[in-house]
């Protein structure tokens, strides 16, 4: 019986579940492929150096390790194909302004993101590499979206956030690597109470605590949120830039599509080491975690001699057919 077993938080697929993710896959490339992205392959395994750069930096301990018997070298199975489609926007596209790539395959994980969580997802994503405006930013969004009603899911409500703001404001602190994790840690928590233990123990001024303190609480509908944002948040022009942001990509969503319930978190930082501007997450009622995810990440490419801006999500082909209507 254990020979039969698969892997904790791996799974196969069988008739007619399995039928049923074909169609899904041949139905989302094929709207992928009229909405100009190109369709990449990335390689199963690579070497560690190359899919731990970019988005990867939260990865390492996701990552199944090998040494190469080839070459000595060590080697990877990729747990996210982000990076991947990086690297081949910069190596196979380096002459191209504006590059789309999409691509759909199963990632393998040493631990899953989430307790009892899948560890072989089926991955499925939009890269755009090139272009740094928010016209960027609302294409992947809506391709998102349309990739979740492709997929028949319902009810989804969409969170917005920004890593800029909480950047600027460290930014401003002075704080070394150990001190930012620290207030890192408490901002994700929106521990108070934690918040002014770590001001007074490092002599914080108390409107640096106010302002931190703030961004915490700075959650919910976004007129309110942005309204009270500027008021306590809106001296920083880098700050003022990114609720600019924020602000017209709810105003062109709300107006496409008016009964998209929209939530901004200012003090969410999903893939803070890496992002670097807008972020997002769709989720549905009833499962206690994103069904998909994405967001600004500028500079991926520089590892590989062309750095430039880019923005994209990802989801997880078998949790969208499990939430399908």
């Amino acid at each position: 019986m254990k020979k039969w077993m698969l892997p904790a938080g791996v799974e196969e697929a069988l008739p007619p579940v399995s039928w049923q993710l074909e169609d899904l896959r041949r139905k989302l490339l094929d709207y992928y492929r009229k909405s100009a992205y190109e369709l990449v392959f990335p390689p199963l395994l690579e070497h560690l150096d190359a899919l731990l750069t970019g988005t990867a930096q939260d990865l390492e301990q996701q990552i199944f390790k090998l040494t190469d018997p080839a070459s000595g070298r060590l080697l990877g199975l990729r747990a996210d194909m982000t990076p991947q489609a990086a690297r081949i926007a910069a190596r196979h596209y380096p002459a191209e302004a504006i590059v789309r790539l999409c691509y759909l395959g199963t990632v393998l994980r040493s631990q899953a993101d989430d307790l009892g969580g899948p560890r072989s997802p089926r991955q499925v994503g939009c890269e755009i590499f090139g272009e740094p405006g928010i016209a960027a930013d609302l294409e992947v969004l809506r391709v998102m979206l349309k990739t979740l009603k492709l997929a028949g899911v319902r009810g989804v409500h969409l969170d917005l956030g920004h890593v800029g703001i909480y950047r600027a404001q460290v930014a401003s602190l002075g704080l070394d690597g150990e001190d930012e994790a620290a207030l890192f840690d408490i901002v994700q928590r929106k521990s108070h109470p934690d918040l002014h233990e770590f001001a007074a123990a490092r002599g914080l001024k108390p409107r640096v605590t106010r302002a931190v303190g703030e961004l915490m609480d700075l959650h919910g509908e976004p007129k309110a949120v942005l309204a009270r944002a500027r008021e306590v948040l809106g001296a920083n022009k880098t700050i003022r830039g990114a609720l600019d942001t924020l602000a017209q990509t709810v105003g062109e969503l709300s107006r496409e599509m008016p009964k998209l319930p929209i939530h901004l978190d200012l003090s969410e930082l999903r893939g803070y080491r890496y992002q670097t501007g807008m972020v997002f997450a769709a989720f549905v009622a009833g499962h206690g975690r994103e069904i998909a995810r994405g967001g600004r990440y500028d500079g991926v490419g520089a590892e590989f001699g062309a750095p430039r801006p880019a923005t994209g999500f990802s989801a997880d082909l078998n949790e969208l057919l499990r939430l399908a209507a």
